[in-house]
């Protein structure tokens, strides 16, 4: 019973952040929430470790003021105790062009007392840099098309 529950906290949580709702989806969080998704930061600066509502906050303000729009799909959905598990099929409409940027990702989340207290991202971030970019990134790399 306790997992469907926090199941459903989990969807109620990302239907929130992917409306663009930021306190919304930060009711969901203790105070103490901690956000990672392994990212070069270089070039997602938002992405990385954050500490806090405080922080957290800052990071989903940027990614909602780069995106003008965002959609998401969740084809699986994992539930163990206060453990969640996700596979988001993710699109953001890019603000400064239009573009789509469309990638997968694997979002693990812990919740106490009903409210989100970790979220641990992990994501093909090579792909999404050369999505971000519009380049191919690896041809950069290695002066090679396809990087072969």
């Amino acid at each position: 019973m306790a997992e469907d529950l926090n199941r459903q906290r989990v969807l109620n949580f990302l239907e929130t952040f992917y409306a663009r709702d930021t306190e919304g989806a930060l009711a969901r969080c203790s105070d103490d929430v901690s956000f990672l998704a392994n990212a070069p930061v270089d070039i997602l600066p938002h992405m990385g470790g954050h500490h806090g509502k405080a922080e957290v906050r800052k990071m989903w303000q940027t990614i909602h003021a780069r995106y003008s729009d965002m959609r998401y799909e969740v084809p699986i959905v994992v539930a163990d105790g206060d453990k969640i598990a996700t596979l988001i099929r993710v699109f953001f409409r890019k603000s400064e062009n239009e573009r789509i940027v469309q990638f997968d990702l694997a979002a693990f989340y812990t919740l106490r007392d009903g409210l989100i207290t970790e979220i641990r991202e992990i994501l093909d971030s090579f792909d999404l840099v050369q999505q971000i970019l519009e380049r191919d990134v690896a041809e950069a790399l290695t002066g090679k098309p396809g990087g072969i």
